[in-house]
């Protein structure tokens, strides 16, 4: 069911790149919900996945960035300020990857080149995409960004290596724009920390099957899905969130607050 959330609004989603991405269902939550959209992702990206098919659904240009690369990242906003004739209303920040979690090395292993590479990617970017925003301003008054998280960044789960590292520099990488953009433009930045979700990124981190079967045992209310995610990606870009910033929010089911559940004893006790 759509409630026009959006209607009238207008938003470029980063990260899309296929059926399995939350920001796959973002971006058909958020043109479900009244918006235009602009779908971006990095080159390589763009011929591995499936984005055009996304594309054609959603009546979208896409428009390819690196989003290491300050001037492609230039090109995405100057490019979506002329589709749209304006600036925009949300951002979705999704992109992520450890090449240190693809090449199996454990983090007491890391390789720094990758390390560094992973980090400009993951976190960083939030930083350039929102700098680059900034300098054009092309986000509207009362504008709202999110960017993807995950309680790594807070607690130590051994598998998931230096992304941990990199989702707690992207956290404080949008407390300390929230502050910044909220005094210049009103325009509120936050984090969504979703429970582990079968992505093509979050499949390759060891154990991962057990990382979803532990936090649907932790969690009262179970694993939040990937299209419950976009739900709640929806609400903080509408109206109806406004004075919301600078905030960790955590979309889990409520495994963030739980200490232990009766189904974690069981087993355990097994």
């Amino acid at each position: 069911m759509a409630y026009n959330l959006l209607k009238g609004k207008k938003g470029i989603v980063f990260g899309a790149l296929n059926e399995q991405s939350i920001a796959w269902k973002v971006a058909q939550r958020s043109v479900a919900e009244g918006a235009a959209i602009v779908l971006t992702n990095a080159p390589i990206a763009l011929r591995m996945g499936e984005l055009n098919k996304l594309a054609e659904e959603c009546n979208a240009p896409v428009i390819s960035a690196d989003v290491t690369s300050n001037d492609e990242v230039k090109n995405l906003f100057t490019k979506t300020l002329e589709h749209f004739n304006g600036g925009v209303d949300f951002i979705l920040h999704a992109p992520a990857m450890s090449i240190n979690v693809r090449k199996g090395l454990h983090y007491t292993k890391n390789n720094y080149e990758f390390t560094h590479k992973g980090l400009d990617i993951s976190a960083l970017s939030l930083h350039r995409v929102l700098q680059t925003a900034m300098e054009l301003d092309a986000i509207n008054e009362w504008g709202s960004v999110a960017a993807l998280t995950y309680i790594a960044a807070q607690r130590i789960f051994p598998d998931y290596n230096d992304m941990g590292d990199n989702k707690a520099m992207l956290e404080s990488i949008a407390r300390n724009w929230g502050y910044h953009y909220g005094v210049k433009k009103h325009v509120r930045v936050n984090t969504i920390s979703q429970s582990p979700t079968r992505t093509t990124a979050g499949s390759g981190v060891k154990g991962f099957d057990g990382f979803i079967n532990y936090a649907e045992k932790m969690s009262p209310l179970g694993n939040a899905t990937s299209d419950q995610c976009a739900d709640y990606a929806v609400t903080l870009f509408s109206d109806l969130t406004r004075m919301v910033t600078m905030q960790n929010l955590f979309h889990d089911g409520g495994f963030s607050f739980t200490g232990v559940t009766q189904a974690v004893i069981e087993q355990m006790e097994k």
